[in-house]
């Protein structure tokens, strides 16, 4: 046996040798272009078999090469050992139309790479990963056929990374905390951010606009993105109450992950990638959807001048439903939400106390009665099923609260699932017991879409409140009308802090880069709760309802502050919530954004824009309007006007004669805004 000595002589003389080897080159196994050629992506083998990826866009590195695979806990990992098998290319282009939207018609242009690949060993086992690559981004998910050498998949996390080419700045929210989505926007060098949530927003340093998200999330964990090192981000996915992350038996598939990737913070927002990334309708004739603004009462009882609870102060009486219905009515407004009807609300109701009753009304509520006289007005009652997160609670009576709905002409049902983050109490397998666990979970995956594949049974449009984030899925199933998942408009009611001046611009290029988001806006009284001011203009308000949008949209405010500002509530009256198309006429991240829609039903235009704290003057140019004339009929900020004091209430409304070549000077106050009705002049 040789001596130690000899032993450490030799390694002396061989490490120079060894570490003057070449590295093993990267293999290149695929590699697809966009449509118009400009963004490229290559899948690679690199040593030990393990899969990696990498992008460049004008010739340019755009995402470093980085790592694929999944990783089990009931087999050997799906993370080296990869051979290739066969590769596939081929290129789709169609357009479709959506039924309702931000966009009627929707191009869905891309060129796919589909490579089957194989791990010689263990077992042979096949993996193929899926690529489409489109002009404005690209996505790739994972797909495992049935095998006998992996039945069943235990998947305990990804080892999917994103390394950022250039340096960039962030803008994103947290994952994994407390309060779920619903945390204000932070903006930081994208090295120093942490467990982030999707969309995650960026910005390089050479002005390339990013965005990265997860497209067609069903019966998978959601998927959260940790800072690696320096700028390279890896999925993590959330966590289950039992295990692993995943568990799928069989063939499957995963979700897509997305990369937005546009010029500009417009581009982004115009971007139909995620939606195209989901299946077809699986619904057909959904005329039974029907878009549309609602009143409720709600706004009061966050001003706490009325309770959810039962009581002398209880809000949802049948008295005060009708007073809301009558307003409606007379106003033109399709729905009325009524929360804290039913039995459950006493007591601590949230998480796994809750022992809400989606059957029955409170004594001083007649349902049957007020869904009449809504009907008998022209009045849509909208739902309201809060579970406390309390899953398994509300999947025992789902089936006959949504009968009941449907027995009442209840065409739209508003869900919520306030519960701190992993205190989702779910059902046990069996049946027997419960157990708490995560909404992003894939069990809460699974029981969001099972909730509204149940709902479209009886014809019921789902906006699902503390929801699992948008992933396109309304594309499949379009009865899955709004969700929340963002900080939203009731912060400004009790928040500490309540939303910050910049909360709504931030907004336009991060959450609504996923979908429809229900925010409640119209808050004329810029007041919440124990005299707290909102950080907005009330011309900024009225913008809301173009720049946030929801096919469901809200007049928050009680009926008494829109009876107090008739001028400004015409504009909350008028605008539609459908669209025909959508254009981003100017915007940056975090600091301003103006959108122009037009009227599905018509062929009039609205605009509207906003601003953070600065003061601004945006040009706008009307390129958007067909040819002619059209009356503008603005209401924007008056000179006064300003977030931070009694002057937030100057507003100025008054019309110009504008057509197609104008340029369309609007001056934003600080936390202020502008919004603007365009009609054709018929003479």
């Amino acid at each position: 046996m040789r001596s130690l000595k000899h032993m450490l002589a030799l390694v002396a003389v061989l490490a120079p040798l060894i570490a003057a080897q070449p590295a093993a080159a990267d293999e290149t196994v695929g590699s697809i272009a966009s449509p118009d050629g400009r963004l490229v992506v290559t899948v690679l083998i690199q040593a030990e078999g393990r899969l990696a990826w990498r992008a460049e866009r004008d010739a340019k590195p755009l995402v470093k090469p980085s790592r694929l695979g999944l990783l089990l806990t009931n087999a050997h990992q799906l993370d080296g050992g990869f051979e290739l098998a066969e590769s596939q290319h081929s290129e789709h282009d169609e357009t479709w139309e959506q039924p309702w939207g931000e966009n009627r018609l929707v191009r869905n242009h891309y060129r796919e790479l589909a490579l089957d690949l194989v791990q010689p060993v263990p077992s042979g086992r096949h993996l193929t990963l899926r690529l489409r690559v489109f002009d404005d981004g690209l996505g790739f998910r994972y797909e495992l056929p049935e095998q006998a050498a992996l039945p069943i998949a235990r998947i305990s996390d990804e080892l999917t990374e994103f390394d950022i080419a250039e340096p960039a700045t962030a803008w994103w929210v947290p994952a994994g905390e407390r309060l779920v989505l619903e945390y204000p926007v932070q903006r930081t060098p994208l090295a120093e951010v942490g467990l982030a949530n999707t969309p995650l927003t960026l910005r390089t340093q050479s002005g390339v606009h990013l965005a990265l998200h997860e497209a067609a999330l069903v019966d998978y964990a959601a998927m959260w993105l940790r800072k690696v090192q320096g700028q390279k981000l890896r999925a993590q996915l959330a966590p289950s109450a039992s295990g692993a992350a995943v568990y799928k038996h069989g063939a499957f598939t995963t979700p897509w992950r997305t990369l937005v990737v546009a010029d500009s913070a417009a581009g982004l927002y115009e971007s139909n990638l995620t939606l195209n990334l989901n299946e077809p309708n699986q619904l057909g004739d959904v005329s039974w959807v029907h878009p549309g603004k609602f009143i409720g009462i709600w706004w009061d009882m966050h001003l706490q001048h009325s309770t959810w609870s039962s009581g002398p102060q209880h809000g949802a009486t049948t008295a005060n439903a009708r007073r809301y219905i009558d307003f409606a009515a007379a106003n033109g407004i399709q729905g009325v939400l009524v929360e804290g009807w039913n039995i459950g609300w006493d007591g601590h109701w949230v998480g796994s106390e809750s022992a809400f009753d989606y059957l029955h009304a409170m004594p001083d509520f007649d349902l049957d009665a007020v869904a009449a006289y809504a009907k008998a007005k022209g009045v849509q009652l909208i739902g309201h099923h809060e579970t406390g997160g309390n899953v398994a609670r509300y999947e025992a009576q789902l089936d006959a609260a949504y009968a009941l709905c449907e027995r009442l002409g209840i065409g739209t049902v508003k869900s919520g699932y306030v519960t701190d983050a992993g205190t989702a109490q779910f059902a046990n397998a069996g049946g027997t017991g419960t157990h708490f666990g995560f909404t992003e979970s894939q069990e809460g995956v699974r029981h969001y879409l099972h909730a509204v594949q149940e709902a479209a049974r009886y014809h019921i449009a789902v906006d699902t409140h503390e929801p699992v984030k948008d992933t396109g899925l309304r594309r499949t199933w379009p009865n899955w009308i709004s969700r929340e998942g963002a900080r939203g408009q009731e912060y400004n009611a009790w928040g500490d802090p309540i939303n910050a001046v910049d909360h709504e611009v931030n907004l336009v290029f991060t959450r609504m880069l996923a979908g429809p988001f229900d925010y409640t806006p119209g808050v004329l009284s810029l007041e919440g709760a124990n005299g707290r001011k909102l950080n907005s203009t009330q011309a900024k308000q009225l913008a809301l309802y173009v720049l946030i949008y929801s096919p469901v949209e809200m007049a928050a405010d009680t009926i008494e502050n829109y009876a107090r500002w008739p001028a400004s509530f015409q504009f909350i009256k008028d605008v539609p919530t459908d669209w025909e198309r959508s254009k981003v006429v100017a915007g940056e991240v975090g600091a301003y954004a103006a959108i122009a829609r037009q009227d599905r039903r018509s062929a009039d235009w609205y605009l509207g824009a906003i601003t953070d704290g600065t003061a601004r003057t945006l040009e706008l140019p009307l390129g958007f309007l067909a040819s002619g004339r059209y009356r503008a009929e603005i209401y924007r900020d008056g000179e006064q006007a300003d977030y931070r004091n009694e002057h937030r209430f100057d507003i100025v409304i008054e019309q110009r004669i504008v057509q197609a070549g104008d340029i369309l000077s609007l001056r934003l106050a600080p936390g202020g805004g502008a919004a603007v009705r365009f009609t054709p002049v018929r003479n």
